[in-house]
C-alpha cells in the first residue's frame, strides 16, 4: 500500500514539475528569428501544447494496462 502511494505521489509531483521545452523545427526557427518576442513565445507555447497529447495518450495507455494487470492478479 505504501509503495503505491509513493509511486502515485512521485508521478503527480513529476507531472507538475515538467518545464516547457523550447525546441523548434528549422522552418519555425527561421520565422521566430526574424520576428518579435511575442511571436517566438507563441510558437514555443504551440509546440509545447501539441507535444502534451502524445505523452498524455501514452500515460493513459500505461495506466490502463496497469489497471488491467492489477485486476488479473486479484
Amino acid at each position: 500500500m505504501f509503495k503505491n502511494k509513493l509511486l502515485y505521489s512521485f508521478l503527480v509531483l513529476f507531472l507538475f514539475n515538467i518545464k516547457a521545452g523550447f525546441s523548434q523545427c528549422a522552418m519555425c526557427k527561421a520565422v521566430v528569428e526574424n520576428g518579435d518576442v511575442s511571436i517566438a513565445e507563441g510558437v514555443n507555447n504551440g509546440i509545447t501544447y501539441l507535444m502534451v497529447f502524445p505523452y498524455l495518450l501514452i500515460g493513459i495507455l500505461f495506466f490502463t494496462i496497469y489497471r488491467y494487470n492489477k485486476k488479473v492478479r486479484a
